[in-house]
């Protein structure tokens, strides 16, 4: 079985944010047939047409490419002013633009973690009305939220404790798998 190459976007640049935990976790609970490299998008600049008229900075265009080849997208981000971080939006504003924008039939699975009781479940809506109209096949269930998740990583180490979270992501990853192949058949 080919092994199936997953780009990771994670909606906070901290090293040490629950989110970046979350996607350690989701990498860990992979199926062996996958295999997760993060992105880190903080060269992106801030969204200007003006640029854009000019051409791709380059950090966009690489970023780009890597969507392209990969089969799959896991975004993994935490929830600000109950919405998408302004810097994970400018990235998907960036990448959306063009004919040949990386998106359309593009499997994508979403996670969140927070520190409070909904676990970044309108970040998850939002981002999802973002992706649908990018032409992006977002996974619809098992959803992730990891709520209080304080409670359920180690701070120093940033792995996950709880074995009811870590079920989830293990769910939503081999769901992820099956995704992956189902949008391979439809595109045909």
């Amino acid at each position: 079985m080919k092994t199936l190459d997953i780009v990771g976007l994670c909606g906070s640049l901290r090293a040490a944010s629950y989110n970046r935990m979350a996607m350690a976790l989701a990498a860990e609970c992979m199926p062996a047939s996958m295999k997760l490299e993060i992105e880190d998008w903080r060269d992106v600049p801030a969204f200007d047409g003006d640029v854009l008229a000019r051409g791709l900075p380059p950090p966009v265009a690489a970023l780009r490419e890597r969507i392209r080849r990969a089969d799959g997208v896991l975004i993994v981000t935490p929830e600000y002013n109950f919405s998408v971080p302004g810097g994970l939006k400018n990235v998907l504003d960036w990448l959306s633009r063009g004919d040949d924008q990386p998106w359309p039939f593009k499997p994508v699975a979403i996670a969140s973690a927070s520190t409070g009781p909904l676990g970044g479940a309108r970040v998850q809506y939002d981002l999802r009305k973002v992706l649908l109209y990018l032409n992006a096949m977002v996974l619809a269930k098992p959803e992730v939220f990891i709520a209080m998740a304080p409670t359920k990583f180690d701070a120093a180490t940033g792995r996950c404790t709880d074995e009811v979270t870590r079920k989830f992501m293990t769910d939503q990853m081999a769901a992820f798998e099956r995704w992956i192949g189902s949008v391979a058949r439809m595109k045909g």
